[in-house]
């Protein structure tokens, strides 16, 4: 928790972002995304908050599944009924070049409000939207990083004092791309708000811009085998405002995650050897995360019988098992080809009557 200086009417409000819904294959892990965010909007409806923040990647897709649509709504039914009222943008993943997407039925519905904005020559006038003295700006993240360039063109007209500026973006930002050479934006180089509500990258990220924080929200769970590795659950964000801005992460832990990395140098040996690392653990209703590798002496990938270890962690009553082996390589052997004498005259034979046909 973090306590920065400045703020106007007493307000409460949760900052989500990334949560992805729908992004997952496996069912088990497709459920515990759409029960993070149930959690993360139950949390904001016992927190009494007054408004919510999304910042992008509601969705995984511009069009996502039906029954993903149908929990989503109800959730945001739940948010209307108790009074707190939801502002959007899109993401990289939910947005459409189009600009039609499920988020504008959502609108629609009346469940929430898309941040507006106008393109006018050389700049790009963000629309406040309003609650109380709380003015809300928002511009959409686009494929591949391309509202980078937009975003340098950002303005807002209304002049910076006498109500608490929010700037929600779904984008990088130079302070958390640590150096890597993709199109980011400096926080110095937006438009001033008091509180900067980001979208896009999955890290633990809160900067002071101008001392003003900023932060990236989520997301509110693990999108990917490497996120579970490093993030273990999701979170999100409920900030107070009350002549002071205080900064809660709330952290969503449904599952342990339990990752177990094992060396294999010999594939016939493999199965053997994952499984004696997996007797060692506690395995009961946890995310399994199996990463092997080495570089293999003996045998070929499809020699660990994985759908026994898959078995193995049935049995033992784990709740989802995922597997890594990108880092497992087969030893590239030289094939050394040894020529007996009359086999060199043969070659050599050959190669002369082709020198005659090329030259006659």
């Amino acid at each position: 928790m973090k306590i920065y200086k400045g703020g106007l009417k007493k307000v409460k409000f949760a900052h989500i972002a990334d949560s992805h819904l729908g992004g997952w294959r496996q069912p088990e892990l497709q459920c515990l995304n759409t029960e993070s965010f149930r959690r993360a909007i139950q949390t904001c409806i016992e927190e009494k908050v007054n408004f919510i923040l999304f910042t992008g990647d509601l969705f995984d897709s511009s069009f996502p599944p039906i029954e993903i649509l149908k929990d989503t709504f109800t959730e945001f039914r739940r948010l209307k009924e108790a009074g707190i009222k939801c502002f959007v943008i899109a993401g990289s993943h939910d947005y459409s070049v189009s600009g039609k997407t499920f988020l504008d039925v959502l609108e629609k519905a009346g469940f929430c409000e898309i941040c507006k904005y106008e393109d006018e020559k050389d700049k790009i006038v963000l629309k406040p939207s309003i609650y109380e003295s709380y003015h809300i700006y928002g511009y959409p993240g686009k494929k591949s990083g391309l509202e980078v360039q937009d975003l340098k063109k950002l303005h807002i007209a209304e002049p910076y004092s006498n109500y608490f500026r929010i700037l929600m973006l779904h984008t990088t930002v130079t302070e958390a791309a640590q150096g890597l050479p993709i199109d980011s934006i400096s926080l110095n180089d937006l438009p001033k708000a008091d509180y900067y509500a980001l979208g896009h990258i999955h890290i633990d990220f809160e900067k002071e811009i101008n001392g003003k924080p900023a932060i990236y929200g989520g997301p509110t769970f693990p999108n990917n085998f490497k996120e579970l590795e490093e993030l273990k659950f999701g979170s999100f964000y409920i900030i107070n405002v009350e002549g002071y801005t205080k900064i809660t992460k709330k952290e969503i832990k449904l599952r342990d995650v339990e990752f177990i990395e094992v060396e294999v140098l010999n594939a016939l040996k493999g199965t053997e050897k994952i499984l004696s690392e997996l007797e060692k653990r506690d395995l009961k209703d946890k995310i399994i995360l199996l990463k092997v590798f080495g570089l293999l002496k003996e045998g070929k990938v499809s020699d660990i019988k994985f759908q026994e270890i898959e078995n193995y962690l049935v049995k033992a009553g784990s709740y989802s098992f995922l597997k890594n082996t990108s880092k497992l390589e087969v030893e590239r052997q030289e094939l050394q080809i040894q020529l007996q004498s009359h086999e060199m005259e043969k070659i050599e034979e050959v190669l002369i009557k082709k020198y005659e046909k090329e030259n006659t």
